[in-house]
This record gives structure tokens, C-alpha cells and sequence, in this order.
């Protein structure tokens, strides 16, 4: 009984234990020349004017068809302005001006929110500041006062960044 040696083992190729002394050639007959006027690459006895291998639109499988790798995931890059809500952000506020009450507001018995709109910058100092929405005779007492206000500088992934934010300023008469 003669053992044939193996050549894979668990999937994985198998060094041979012994090189063998002779080796045998295959060779292929060559096919004899085609006289349909066929294409190269096409098949014996196939249709003419037929495609490529058969398929319509060419070989399936194709390097040309083939889809490029995707692309490399983007790295996290730390944005450069966040949204914060005005609640969470008057948590981090470390220096707090009150507005004066406009002494023509007090006579008039105008009371109310001033609601603004803030950019606060990496060292936490109020960069950009916008009217909402406000009394006339209140908006610039709470614009003067906020323009001071000094908050804890945000951080997002140990970065400091700007936080875009609402600010409420409220007027109220003491009774």
C-alpha cells in the first residue's frame, strides 16, 4: 500500500518531509486554430457577434469593476463651538454681575426676562452677545452686566472649546 503524503494540514500548507527526485511535467494540448472568426477569450462553437464570456456587460468579477477600498475612519477632531443649554452653562459661571435696575424702568413699574444670545470663549469671557428678546428700557442694563460675567472654561475631551448658549436676565421689582 503505498501513502500518499499529505500537503494540508488543518487548512494550512504542509512542507514536504522528503524532495522527490523526479518530477513529472503536465502539458496541455494546444487547441486547434478557430476558423468561426470568434473573439480571443470567447468560447468554441459560441454565438457570434455574442459577448465576452457570455454575460452581458463583460467578465463578472472584473478588476475594473471592482469598488475601491473606503477610506480611512476621519480622526475626532474637537469642534470648535458647542451648544450648551443655559441652564447647564449658569453652573459654570464663576463671576456674576448684577444688572442695575434702569431708574426709568423702576418708575415706569417695568419688570421682566431678557433673554440673550452668548458665545463664550475658551477662557470662559462672553465674546459675542445678541438680543433675543427684552423690554426696550431693560436690554441695555442686562447687556452692560453680562458683557462681565466670567465662567469656567468648557471642556470637551480635555480640550477647552467655545459654548454657544442662551442667558436669561430677569427684572424684578421688589414689592
Amino acid at each position: 500500500m503505498k501513502v500518499i503524503p499529505r500537503q494540508f494540514d488543518a487548512g494550512r500548507l504542509v512542507a514536504p518531509k522528503a524532495v522527490p527526485k523526479n518530477i513529472a511535467m503536465i502539458t496541455e494540448e494546444e487547441l486547434p486554430p478557430s476558423t468561426g472568426g470568434g473573439v480571443i477569450g470567447g468560447v468554441p462553437g459560441g454565438v457570434a457577434g455574442g459577448s465576452l464570456s457570455g454575460i452581458l456587460g463583460g467578465i463578472v468579477g472584473s478588476a475594473a469593476s471592482a469598488a475601491p477600498p473606503p477610506p480611512p475612519p476621519p480622526k475626532a477632531a474637537v469642534p470648535q463651538r458647542i451648544r450648551v443649554g443655559g441652564n447647564v452653562q449658569a453652573a459654570n459661571l464663576i463671576n456674576q454681575v448684577r444688572p442695575i435696575y434702569p431708574p426709568l424702568a423702576k418708575q415706569a413699574r417695568i419688570s421682566g426676562v431678557v433673554e440673550l444670545s452668548a458665545v463664550i470663549g475658551k477662557d470662559g469671557r462672553v465674546q459675542d452677545l445678541k438680543v433675543i428678546k427684552g423690554h426696550p428700557l431693560l436690554v441695555q442694563a442686562a447687556l452692560d452686566a453680562v458683557k462681565n460675567w466670567v465662567y469656567r472654561p468648557t471642556l470637551l475631551n480635555g480640550e477647552p472649546v467655545e459654548v454657544s448658549t442662551t442667558i436669561d436676565v430677569n427684572f424684578t421689582l421688589s414689592q
